[in-house]
């Protein structure tokens, strides 16, 4: 049984951590923190296992927050815990601190995710269960562990919230369990202002277990985390009715709970004072940064017990290492984030295919080779080519997490996060497909993707206009440009955020898959086309392994296909545009005008080869050629200087041969361009 009385006292040295964070940096969230620091301090105080000396145990609980601005309760629980020393939070929201205003990814601190856009941080959550319900069934429950997140009102009101919550019921995750911070305020107004919903309805409707308590009981919500620890059929939801800024009072004593303006101000600037605030809690406003001596104790005591379950953890662990040496050294590998290795110029392809058609056939050979890979799609497996992989692996079913492939069904942005999850619970890759129109529903958690340098992979078809008769909703124009803004955004290892890669024919889109396969420091973006593609020629065979080893020439962003020792043009492209441009090559050869045809898949990764490199394939003396199906921006990058066609309209509903015709994407309608583009380069124009 809890002591309540030190769990009070327990909470509220959180919220005055909490409260002496936001008032020190002058800006912050203190009033979500303040309310929902009982659970926090029930969670980590007691249940939550984890490692005190091995942070990143693989073993280990997760715990995932999801309003990211509620940071200051974390930080503080985890200051309890030794995660964080004073000087860390008190430079909480300061340049270089380990203590930024949203919490980012730093496993070795016990930040398991970075959260702040909400409704994210949740459904990485399930992303993580997910994992752990993998890992368990194909190695060993000695590897179980339960997944915690941690919502609030706004995360509840996202869209993703209801697609994340549909997959979890669906699927039975019952090692999931979910605190509901309900303190029915938010930034701007109270949460009655936008909503009147039964959230517990709701969940129940999901096939979650949901349980309902008051959020200021810390009995109360001991109760709840024991009877979620022990459900076995469902996911479980803790809504918890707690108080904004709890503890809150003004300059006279009179109580200032439950106010919207302590959502996002210091409490100095929200009407409450600050002083008074602390003093109510028990604290003392010139040094709030004391942990009272009966709560050091408390986690003291909690990090001894914690030792002691991890040893007998550990302990089956090895056990089971020793009985299944083979397997147990598979997963290490996965762990230590290996792959497996695969010959891909082996895989056969039949000739002149689309590349999603391409990516299936390496889809089918990674099901079958690659066992720690988990690949989802938006109800199109059979369109995306994903199903290649899920004939060789099967789906997952509720309580059945046998095979390797998830249905997320229509829910883009939920099973981007979903990816995410899987591959932060580590030793797992993780994979995602639909169409890149599509893509724009799943930006958010993408962006999430690059800047947690997740090495996920995006499968994304129907790259182009060339979808044809489904119109202009269906045919990307915009999005490549888009997603290679993030070839060009750096992450905070200077690299560039996302490898993009925009194969042209098979042979490359095989070398595109090895090179996404074999990146494990950030995502990965195929995007592939619906309609064949002619297969590119090679100036060293006829046969495809003289071809793959052209395609090679991928791995350092663009290369060479057609060469030409003092060419009049250089022809760029990527995707099915190069086939384009090799056509136009022969005509205007006719006319005696010599092109050198490169493809460049990745912008990005081009870029960042050496200039004597660059040079070599885009000669800086020689007129340029880009074509894109794509805005002609797209290209800019890689010629800045030349001429660009592409398309600056959207498209519409035709047979794709007769949109390239009406757009002027034809062999002949390039050639034309070329030659006057060549004349008016000759002519000084």
């Amino acid at each position: 049984m809890l002591n309540k009385e030190l769990m009070d006292r327990a909470a509220n040295n959180i919220r005055i951590l909490a409260a002496a964070m936001v008032e020190n940096a002058k800006s912050g969230h203190p009033g979500g923190a303040m309310g929902g620091a009982d659970f926090i301090n029930v969670l980590y105080s007691s249940y939550i296992i984890n490692d005190p000396d091995d942070p990143t145990w693989f073993g280990r609980d997760r715990f995932f927050l999801d309003p990211g601005h509620m940071s200051p309760m974390l930080y503080g629980v985890l200051h309890l815990t030794g995660k964080y020393s004073i000087d860390d939070i008190k430079s909480f929201r300061s340049w270089g601190s380990r203590c930024p205003g949203h919490p980012e990814l730093d496993p070795e601190h016990g930040i398991e995710n970075t959260s702040g856009p909400l409704g994210q941080g949740h459904v990485m959550a399930v992303g993580c269960a997910i994992a752990e319900r993998f890992i368990s069934q194909h190695y060993s429950p000695v590897f179980s562990h339960k997944t915690y997140a941690f919502i609030s009102d706004g995360g509840v009101q996202e869209g993703i919230s209801q697609e994340a919550g549909r997959i979890a019921g669906y699927l039975g995750l019952s090692n999931l369990i979910m605190f509901y911070d309900s303190n029915d305020v938010q930034l701007s107004t109270d949460c009655d202002a936008v909503s009147n919903e039964n959230t517990a309805a709701k969940y129940r409707a999901w096939n979650w277990n949901v349980l309902e308590v008051d959020g200021t009981d810390p009995v109360a919500m001991a109760e709840a985390i024991e009877k979620a620890q022990h459900e076995t059929m469902r996911p479980t939801l803790i809504v918890g009715h707690t108080i904004m800024g709890r503890g809150c009072v003004t300059a006279d004593g009179k109580n200032y709970e439950g106010q919207c303006s302590t959502h996002g101000n210091p409490l100095s600037k929200s009407g409450a004072s600050y002083e008074k605030t602390i003093e109510n809690l028990g604290g003392d406003p010139q040094n709030p940064w004391v942990t009272f001596a009966e709560v050091a104790d408390l986690y003291a005591k909690r990090n001894d017990e914690l030792r002691k379950i991890v040893v007998e953890r550990k302990a089956q662990e090895q056990k089971w290492i020793e009985a299944n040496p083979e397997k147990a050294q598979e997963l290490k590998n996965y762990i230590d984030g290996k792959i497996e290795a695969i010959d891909y110029s082996s895989i056969v392809h039949k000739p002149g295919i689309a590349t999603r058609s391409a990516s299936a056939d390496v889809l089918a050979v990674l099901g079958e080779k690659e066992h720690n890979m988990i690949v989802s799609s938006a109800d199109l497996a059979n369109s995306d080519k994903t199903e290649a992989f899920l004939k060789k692996t099967g789906a997952f079913k509720p309580h059945d997490f046998g095979g390797a492939f998830l249905h997320s069904g229509v829910s883009e942005l939920a099973m981007t996060a979903i990816i995410n999850g899987i591959a932060l619970h580590g030793g797992l890759i993780g994979a995602c497909a639909t169409f890149f129109v599509f893509s724009d529903y799943m930006k958010p958690a993408v962006r999430l993707s690059a800047l947690m340098e997740l090495p996920v992979k995006f499968i994304w078809t129907h790259d182009a206009f060339r979808v044809g008769e489904d119109g202009p909703t269906h045919e990307p124009v915009e999005q490549e440009a888009q997603i290679r803004l993030l070839e060009e955004l750096k992450n905070h290892h200077g690299r560039n955020s996302m490898l993009v890669l925009r194969p042209a024919d098979a042979a490359e889109t095989t070398v595109a898959w090895k090179m996404a396969m074999e990146n494990t420091t950030t995502p990965t973006a195929l995007i592939l086309s619906r309609q064949n593609v002619a297969d590119l020629p090679s100036q060293h065979g006829n046969d495809y392994a003289a071809r793959y080893n052209d395609a090679l020439g991928a791995q350092r962003g663009g290369y060479v296909v057609k060469a030409e020792a003092n060419p009049d043009v250089v022809l760029v492209g990527n995707g099915s545009e190069v086939a384009t441009l090799i056509d136009a090559a022969r005509i205007i050869a006719t006319s005696g005008i010599k092109a050198q045809v490169v493809s460049i898949p990745s912008i990005g990764l081009f870029l960042n080869q050496d200039k004597s490199y660059c040079e070599q394939v885009i000669p800086g003396g020689v007129p340029a050629f880009g074509l894109t199906a794509g805005l002609p921006s797209t290209l800019l990058r890689v010629i800045p200087n030349g001429y660009i066609y592409g398309l600056d309209h959207f498209g519409a509903s035709a047979p794709y041969k007769v949109l390239e015709e009406k757009f002027g994407f034809t062999p002949e309608n390039i050639a034309e361009k070329i030659e006057n583009w060549v004349k008016k380069q000759k002519k000084g124009e």
